[in-house]
């Protein structure tokens, strides 16, 4: 057995240059590849930082090593010892970093054995996300997956220390805290030493960075882990990773400089992009109206038009009445859609009923003349004055939806997404940030009757909505009429997307006790559970809580942007599946009867076999 203290490397795999030729070196890795020329034996050999061909000459190397040098297979992991010399003329390889040299081994020992990988560990594979995530430590040996996290290392580091010179202290806050609701379930840990009683895993540090606000600490950030129980998609792990920040004496303003100044230093880092600060802003009952999106894709365009006092009288009952009522009638215009044959319209018609359209209405301006099944009943006047107010020139399609305001514009802001993307409209090379603000302080639920917090239940609401929250409780309007004062107060609260994706979230703090409470009775918690959940919030707000705003950004989402592809999990160095399942190390599972005992649990179901 080899003493690895005397093989131990002296270069990396992906260090070795033509300066380098003629010094004798020590190489660990992986064999990346073998082939046996008969004259001569090569190896590639493959660390993270890249590969060295290691070449062995069979005349002139010890006949034990030749055999370990022959017996190696993939993923063995290996020494080499050898001296660095040029490629011969005709093999060099100008794509690899050390394409111009190759090492001439004059030893070689196997340090470890695999068994054959049930799928090949290279840059692109067929292997299905299953078997990658139950193997996922050959998965992260893929270049892909090894340069997004080093990417992701990096990029943290440099979110780090833009904070820190902006005056930011890093501060960890509790994993094991109180169960506090806050959109999604929590994931709850038994206290042993307190049978009955759970503490539960943080949705975010929400609570204790205010905390720490009312303690003094007027500039917190934390590269924070957060953790929810709620339902997954490309884009959501029940464990995910917040670039946190808090700040006192400030307003939203401040908060949106700072988060600039983060993302400037950051791309300008990382992929030497220059963004253009200030980002823009807009109120989110703009964003809704212009593009059907709280977190709109800016990098095309195609608004959303309104149409709904051109056909508020026309002979269509269909538009006219649902305009009589309070509905709208808007549209979008897909520049040289005259042309779309009636499939890519029924599909097009489908999109439009997957997010709850009763069809889809629209008019193909071809070539041969305008064509629109509803053309018949709007008749040429109204369908020229259509045309007209939405910008639909020859040559263009305009597709319209009537319904309510919030369904039709959902309904179009969806259809524009999947037109943009189908029609190759979006500008894959641009990243365009935009501020969404003032967002509804509440949101209505037609389920159970009731109100909820669009984002945050601690959002302060915007100072002249406030006598809105104590208009409420006297009005005769029901819940559901969007006029009643609850649903008309706007909350400083904001959204910073990018490309479409909602990047951050914050808002100005309440950092009053009794406008707390206010809210929370709004919500339906009366102050026996307010004081539960909430207590030592309350208590603190009590205290000298300063102004205070912040924001949280996800990481995960940013570095899977800023790295090309659509899903967390491949930022994720070891992601759980759609399910929440952990396939490599069969997590969540049973525990064991004492464990139970010890915990005071009991289980009310059957395992399963």
């Amino acid at each position: 057995m080899v003493n690895y203290s005397e093989v131990k490397r002296t270069h990396t795999c992906g260090q070795l240059r033509s300066e380098d030729i003629g010094t004798e070196v020590r190489l660990n890795g992986w064999v990346n590849s073998y082939r046996n020329l008969g004259g001569l034996f090569f190896i590639d050999l493959r660390d993270r930082y890249g590969l060295t061909q290691v070449v062995i000459n069979p005349e002139s190397f010890d006949s034990e090593m030749l055999a370990e040098a022959n017996r190696a297979r993939h993923e063995f992991v290996v020494a080499i010892v050898g001296r660095v010399q040029a490629r011969p003329d005709g093999t060099v390889n100008d794509k690899m970093d050390t394409g111009h040299i190759e090492v001439n081994a004059t030893a070689f020992y196997i340090l470890s054995e695999s068994k054959t990988p049930p799928f090949e560990i290279e840059e692109e594979t067929n292997a299905s996300e299953k078997l990658r995530f139950e193997y996922r430590y050959l998965d992260l040996r893929r270049k892909p997956l090894q340069d997004r996290i080093r990417f992701r290392h990096e990029a943290t580091l440099c979110v780090r220390n833009s904070l820190t010179k902006l005056g930011f202290y890093e501060i960890e806050t509790p994993l094991l805290i109180r169960s506090t609701p806050e959109g999604a379930r929590d994931y709850v840990v038994p206290s042993r030493v307190q049978p009955g009683k759970f503490y539960a895993l943080p949705q975010s540090p929400q609570l204790f960075k205010q905390i720490l606000m009312c303690s003094g600490f007027d500039k917190y950030f934390q590269i924070a882990r957060c953790l929810r129980d709620e339902d997954l998609r490309s884009d959501r792990q029940p464990e995910h990773t917040q670039i946190d920040l808090e700040m006192s004496f400030a307003t939203p303003p401040d908060v949106w400089a700072v988060a600039e100044q983060v993302m400037a230093d950051l791309f300008k880092t990382m992929l030497d992009v220059d963004l253009v600060t200030p980002f823009p802003r807009v109120e989110y009952s703009e964003a809704i109206r212009r593009w059907g999106s709280d977190k709109p894709d800016l990098r095309f365009g195609m608004e959303l038009v309104d149409l709904s006092d051109i056909v508020s009288d026309c002979d269509f009952k269909v538009f006219a009445d649902n305009v009589q009522s309070g509905g709208v009638v808007k549209g979008i215009v897909l520049e040289g859609g005259g042309k779309l044959s009636r499939k890519q319209i029924d599909l097009l018609t489908d999109v439009a009923k997957a997010n709850g359209a009763g069809g889809l209405a629209y008019i193909l301006r071809a070539e041969a003349g305008d064509k629109s099944p509803i053309l018949k009943f709007i008749g040429e006047t109204v369908k020229d004055k259509l045309c007209d107010a939405s910008g639909a020139k020859q040559g263009d399609a305009l597709f319209i939806i009537s319904d309510k305001r919030e369904k039709t514009e959902h309904i179009l802001g969806q259809l524009r997404l999947h037109l943009g993307r189908e029609h190759n409209l979006i500008d894959q090379s641009k990243w365009v940030f935009l501020w969404v603000t003032n967002f509804p302080m509440f949101e209505y639920s037609e389920d159970s009757d009731t109100l909820q917090a669009a984002h945050n239940i601690v959002s302060h609401p915007m100072e002249e909505d406030v006598t809105l929250l104590y208009e409420g409780e006297k009005s005769d309007l029901p819940l559901s009429d969007p006029d009643h004062p609850y649903r008309r107060a706007r909350a400083q609260q904001y959204d910073l997307v990018l490309n479409g994706w909602e990047m951050a979230s914050g808002g100005q703090r309440i950092n009053r006790r009794d406008l707390q409470e206010k809210v929370l009775e709004i919500l339906g918690m009366d102050q026996k559970r307010a004081d539960a959940m909430f207590g030592f919030l309350l208590r603190a707000l009590e205290y000298g809580a300063p102004p205070h705003v912040g924001v949280a950004a996800g990481l995960d989402r940013i570095i899977a942007l800023m790295t090309g592809t659509e899903s967390i999990r491949d930022v994720i160095a070891f992601p759980k599946t759609t399910n929440a399942l952990s396939l490599m190390d069969g997590s969540p599972t049973y525990i064991d009867e004492t464990q139970l005992k010890e915990l005071g649990l009991s289980l009310n179901q059957e395992k399963e076999a």
